[in-house]
């Protein structure tokens, strides 16, 4: 969600606050905004909308200072409008904040009541206000900010600045992710490490309830019982590079024409080529005496782990339970003892999943996970963690994540099912040589992208659209259905086809497009009726499948897109392909901001 960079410099920051900002843009926002120290005080610029708007502003009214922080807004409360725009800020201290302050109105009321004035709808304010209150009585930024703290509840991650304090910056996070680079007479601090490798590579990652204070040569780090703590830095493997479009018109598009490189990745690193067999890290639990699984992730992560189900316990027969982590915590499941838990996110960082961990992790389960970025919240707060090798992932729709968090999960399965004896030494070998088809295959279907992008045409001008799935193509069809009305903004449903005749046939007719993701599988049969009935009240058909399977349902459907034959194994990694391309070409006839959809954020670290 929000962004936010913090650099105690050498130069004038505005220009490197704004170019950090870019590379916190995939995050999500409505608004922007700057604040530096100028001659000891403070000033601002801030702009509604994109951070073009920011720039204009900038070029007319230019902003001096050399220490300074910058803002990507995704509203919580108050309109995306400039007044309630980031930096926000009193004569004596602008903030910038991630999360949500929940006490934020008692705080108001008690501030208000003392004499202090309001002019945003935004729950940040009050940070400023607050800090304001303690400065008045006389106490230093670090003392007051020590004061602030424990008065917050809820989830933030904070940057702060001082009046008459030109080398002095105060960060502090609770729930919500916070980076700090470490440079040459420069030190930086942001949302995470993508705003920070254009300046260093050396970073360190505060832990839950850290505040950082930040002058140009040193670091020092409190916990939240405010004593001073060390924190390992790393070196970090992004680069600039890693995050360019390069010749490609959206982040979307290059990021699924990534998939058979980072499939390939992700599947080398968990593979033996001398026993040409799966073979997982060293893990914190016997796979081959877990008695269950509870898996938990949110939004596409979500429907990885429900494909997973299918795999583990039909493959490996082993119980799996899995829930929205949004709500997972809220159920209040018990949890056997010598139980797991495993939780799926790209970044690591989303507050439900994370949540959802710390829950299991009161339940005494053992704690897997499956993350983009080794060090996120998520993965230092597992006892093991499987890594997807899929690079910075910049679309807000997640499309090489969700197909190299299927490919860890499929390999995941093999290694389970080995362990407990489900899976012969045959089947295994049978299984793994499917998975190591699967980045030939991606290519292959990439390839016939200017078909499916005519398809998409189509699809673009309905108002309406379902999407069908049996088994693990039940979970791909409701990840098409969300590709779908993310980044095109058209309504869309996926349902398990099974489940046509319980309610969704009823809005079967010619204006309603039905996407069908049907591999030649054991449930294929059973689909293709479901077909039948819908070509029989007059649906348009759209069906993807094998050359074999187009040919079987036969004439009235209204187009094909032709896939590969595969395992049924791996069909769900490949049939997410087409789904991705069908909304990105949609997308794109429609007009909308693909990379940036409206209202939705890459990093969803608010509750």
């Amino acid at each position: 969600m929000c962004g936010i960079i913090g650099i105690v410099g050498q130069r004038d920051v505005a220009g490197a606050l704004v170019e950090s900002l870019k590379r916190l843009e995939y995050r999500g926002y409505d608004s922007a905004g700057l604040a530096t120290l100028v001659d000891g005080r403070i000033e601002r610029r801030r702009a509604e909308g994109k951070l073009v708007n920011l720039e204009r502003r900038l070029a007319v009214e230019a902003l001096s200072g050399m220490t300074g922080i910058g803002h990507t807004r995704w509203a919580t409360h108050g309109a995306p409008v400039e007044k309630n725009a980031h930096p926000h800020a009193t004569s004596r201290v602008a903030v910038v904040h991630n999360g949500i302050i929940e006490n934020f109105q008692a705080l108001r009321a008690e501030l208000a009541a003392a004499g202090h004035n309001f002019a945003t709808d935004t729950d940040t304010e009050v940070v400023a206000h607050l800090l304001t209150d303690f400065l008045e009585r006389g106490l230093d930024p670090i003392a007051a900010v020590a004061k602030m703290l424990p008065r917050l509840d809820g989830a933030f991650a904070l940057a702060m600045i001082f009046a008459g304090h030109p080398e002095l910056m105060i960060g502090a996070r609770r729930g919500s992710p916070l980076a700090v680079g470490y440079g040459e007479g420069e030190m930086y601090l942001g949302s995470d490490a993508l705003a920070l490798v254009p300046f260093t590579r050396r970073i360190s990652y505060p832990e839950e309830g850290d505040w950082v204070v930040l002058g140009r040569d040193e670091v020092t780090i409190r916990d939240a019982a405010d004593k001073v703590v060390r924190r390992p830095i790393k070196e970090s493997a992004l680069s600039g590079a890693a995050i360019g479009k390069g010749n490609y018109r959206h982040f979307m598009l290059k990021e699924i024409y990534e998939q058979p490189t980072v499939i390939g990745d992700t599947l080398r690193a968990l593979f033996n080529p001398a026993t040409r067999s799966v073979e997982m890290p060293p893990l914190p639990v016997d796979l081959a005496d877990l008695p269950r699984l509870a898996i938990s992730a949110c939004g596409t992560a979500f429907l990885a782990g429900m494909v997973a189900r299918y795999w583990m316990e039909r493959i490996a027969r082993l119980p799996v339970d899995i829930d929205v982590a949004s709500e997972f915590r809220y159920r209040e499941a018990p949890m056997p003892p010598g139980g797991a838990a495993l939780f799926i996110s790209q970044s690591g960082e989303t507050l439900d999943t994370l949540w959802a961990l710390r829950y299991a992790r009161a339940q005494k389960q053992t704690i897997l996970s499956i993350c983009n970025v080794p060090e996120s919240a998520i993965a230092r707060e597992s006892d093991g963690t499987l890594l997807t090798l899929a690079g910075p992932e910049i679309g807000v729709a997640s499309t090489k994540a969700f197909t190299t968090q299927l490919t860890v999960l499929a390999a995941l399965t093999i290694a389970i099912g080995r362990a407990r004896g489900t899976v012969d030494a045959d089947r295994a070998a049978a299984l793994t040589a499917a998975l190591l088809e699967v980045p030939g295959r991606a290519a292959e279907i990439l390839n016939r992208d200017d078909r499916i992008q005519r398809i998409a045409l189509k699809v673009a001008e309905a108002r309406d659209v379902l999407y069908l799935g049996r088994g693990t193509s039940y979970p791909i069809a409701l990840e098409g259905a969300l590709k779908l009305k993310e980044i095109s903004y058209i309504h869309a449903e996926g349902y398990a086809a099974g489940e046509m005749k319980h309610g969704p046939i009823a809005l079967i007719d010619d204006r309603v497009p039905v996407i069908v993701i049907a591999p030649r599988d054991q449930w294929f049969e059973k689909t293709a009726s479901n077909i039948h009935e819908t070509i029989a009240r007059g649906g348009k058909v759209i069906l993807i499948s094998d050359k074999e399977g187009i040919a079987h349902v036969g004439d009235g459907i209204w187009a094909s897109i032709e896939l590969p034959t595969v395992d049924p194994f791996v069909a769900p990694i490949l049939y997410a392909i087409p789904v991705q391309l069908l909304a990105y070409h949609a997308a794109v006839a429609k007009g909308t901001d693909v990379d940036q959809p409206r209202n939705l954020a890459k990093s969803v670290t608010v509750e």
